[in-house]
């Protein structure tokens, strides 16, 4: 039988028979063995099928489904395995070697050609249908299929757990770079590029092409992928990258499930694959790589079509949360969350358990807040969520806040007007400046702004960032803000004036090194498409250049007698157990001192932990010594604070405990 006769029709139990009977003639002695477990293998017949469809798509010509039935059908029938080892020369069990599978096949072994169908760019071995085992020569090696594509000829559909745990969740949305992608993969091109950054929806648009081409998709995210001795703090990144050798392998097995399934595969995080991207280029079914990083041209010898990903707009969010919603229009605070299609599917199932936890019929709008919240990366870890009604200022500085979370949901409707944003590169990020004294709920303002939206609050350690080396403190800088695009995180620099201080005449190198952080970070915040607050109690001590920069300068006056009742009230009514035979009066706690509202929580919590400790409840009495204490703690004078409690007998009539008007009076 010659090679071009050798596969149309492969029968694997007539092959069979004529090798035993070519063996029998001499002095073979597993024979009678062969021949038994032939007639056992006659009666159940032989159930294996090769799909026709892979020999288009791995490139399979006849001689190479024969070789892969060879080497599969060990995997299937015992006696298979009995009969295949005993012709191979082993005394028991074993896989086929090369040589006996271009025997079966009808190819000489010595044949360069039949050689050549092992050799590492051989459709059957590039593609992973075939392994060739074992240091031995070649024709003396060890055949052997995956255990993936074992189970799938055998009918299993489901991929194995390293496959899964990388699968994400298929939102597929249509978006303008949606055609252009189905269009270039229509076209025959086996690799797409979509430049994804950070808020837009590079993953949703690749599976909404391949619903435009009605062709099914595999999507995984290769930043699944565990690293060794990964670091991960309450507010920071995932620390490290994975091994390349173990994306490598991760990899193989995906496109290996792609190709097996038929299906697309998308790839998110394909910028840790760079190293294969001669493999996703050579795969047997489309790849469309999505990464945050644009296509490098020296990255391989050939320019496939890139993609620039597409942002969501409010309309389209809201559209996307009424089908995840089943059909329920999505409150407007929500649509205006700044999440990609994925996130809102987990936001939107989250909210879902929550509501069936609840015992409610669906999720109400604190259940989806609460999920975006959690969802956000860069979250402190068990952080209760805040809001605007937490914060406690004078209406003027409340109402610019509400201004700025206006702003903040509202940007991507704003920018999809293009002339708005300008040219020269400048980012669509919003800059806020928070300037007041200590206390005066700068910081609370920051993390109701990063709650509001859902998403983490990346706080800027000043000591990670200034080197005395130079140019290291601009390394820094420039991490910093590469991990809060990541993470799509607000970037809070607390202490402002510390890194963004005015800049002086260049006396001195120092003076130069020092002007030249300021100038980058003109530069980096003019591009940064991220929330970036700046909170200081210098205001003065700023560079000038910086207010251009600034969409909001919000003031946090120290709080005025009306705020510090206000204040008083609210931090009060987060007690537990108040003790109403010494009740508190918010009034005259505004009266006794001017003081911020962090000293007002201090003296708060104080009284508590005294109270506690002390099996009371909290009365006018614990707040008095707690203020007392903190007056002096700040280095003020102490007045006299023994009136502002009903336990001063001079301010009693018999056993009778005085009201705040009496107090007041008195």
């Amino acid at each position: 039988m010659t090679e071009s006769e050798a596969a149309p029709g492969f029968d694997l139990v007539s092959a069979l028979d004529t090798a035993i009977a070519r063996r029998a003639g001499g002095d073979w002695m597993p024979a009678s063995r062969a021949e038994r477990t032939l007639a056992v293998l006659r009666a159940g017949g032989c159930s294996l099928v090769i799909p026709e469809e892979w020999a288009a798509r791995f490139g399979l010509d006849d001689a190479d489904l024969a070789i892969l039935t060879v080497a599969a059908a060990v995997e299937q029938d015992v006696a298979l395995h009995l009969l295949i080892g005993l012709l191979s020369g082993d005394s028991g069990p074993a896989r086929p070697t090369p040589a006996l599978a271009l025997e079966l096949v009808g190819i000489p072994a010595a044949d360069p050609e039949g050689l050549s169908r092992f050799g590492p760019f051989a459709p059957l071995v590039r593609h992973g249908l075939v392994l060739v085992d074992g240091p031995d020569v070649l024709l003396a090696r060890r055949l052997r299929v995956p255990d993936r594509v074992a189970a799938h000829l055998r009918g299993d559909v489901l991929p194995p757990p390293n496959v899964l745990a990388l699968l994400t969740e298929q939102v597929p949305v249509a978006l303008p770079g949606s055609q252009d992608i189905a269009s270039a993969l229509a076209s025959g091109e086996q690799l797409v590029w979509v430049h994804e950054q950070t808020g837009t929806a590079g993953t949703a648009m690749a599976a909404g092409a391949c619903r435009l081409l009605d062709c099914p998709a595999l999507v995984a995210d290769l930043r699944r992928i565990p690293v060794p001795n990964r670091r991960v703090d309450a507010d920071r990144s995932h620390d490290g990258v994975p091994d390349p050798q173990v994306v490598s392998g991760e990899l193989t097995d995906l496109i290996l499930e792609a190709a097996i399934t038929g299906s697309v595969l998308i790839v998110a995080g394909a910028e840790l694959a760079v190293d294969r991207l001669w493999v996703l280029q050579h795969s047997p079914m489309p790849v469309i790589g999505i990464s945050h990083l644009p296509w490098h041209p020296a990255w391989t010898n050939r320019l496939p079509p890139s993609v620039e990903a597409a942002r969501l707009t409010v309309a389209e969010r809201a559209d996307l949360w009424e089908t995840l919603l089943g059909g329920r229009a999505a409150p407007r605070q929500i649509a205006a969350l700044r999440l990609t299609p994925e996130q809102m599917w987990q936001v939107a199932r989250s909210a879902r358990q929550a509501a069936v936890l609840a015992d409610l019929p669906e999720p109400s709008l604190p259940d989806l807040l609460a999920a975006a919240r959690r969802f956000g990366r860069g979250q402190q870890a068990g952080a209760a969520g805040v809001s605007i009604d937490d914060l406690v200022l004078p209406e003027h500085a409340r109402r610019e806040v509400g201004r700025l979370l206006d702003w903040t949901r509202y940007r991507d409707e704003v920018m999809a007007q293009e002339t708005l944003q300008g040219k020269g590169g400048k980012g669509t990020g919003i800059c806020a400046l928070f300037a007041g004294g200590p206390g005066t709920g700068k910081t609370l303002a920051a993390h109701v702004v990063a709650d509001t939206l859902g998403i983490g609050l990346l706080r800027v350690d000043l000591s990670s960032v200034i080197s005395k080396y130079i140019g290291e403190s601009e390394k820094n800088l420039e991490r910093i803000f590469v991990e809060a695009e990541s993470l799509n995180s607000v970037l809070f620099f607390d202490e402002a004036d510390a890194l963004f201080g005015a800049r002086s005449g260049a006396k001195d190198a120092h003076d130069r090194y020092a002007n030249q952080e300021v100038s980058y970070l003109l530069q980096r915040m003019e591009s940064f498409d991220g929330i970036t607050i700046l909170a200081t109690n210098l205001r003065g001590n700023l560079d000038p250049a910086f207010a251009r920069r600034l969409h909001f300068i919000i003031t946090f006056p120290d709080p005025d007698a009306a705020t510090r009742i206000r204040l008083w009230q609210h931090h009060v009514a987060a007690v537990r157990t108040l003790d109403e035979a010494d009740p508190i009066d918010a009034e005259l706690l505004a009266q006794a001192a001017e003081v911020s509202g962090g000293d007002i929580r201090n003296v708060v919590l104080a009284s508590v932990y005294d109270a506690v400790a002390r099996g009371e409840s909290v009365g006018m009495r614990h707040i008095a010594s707690a203020f007392s204490r903190e007056l002096g703690k700040l280095g003020r004078r102490v007045p006299d604070v023994s009136w502002l409690t009903s336990a001063n007998p001079s301010k009693q009539s018999g056993n009778k405990v005085l009201t705040g008007t009496e107090r007041r009076q008195a």
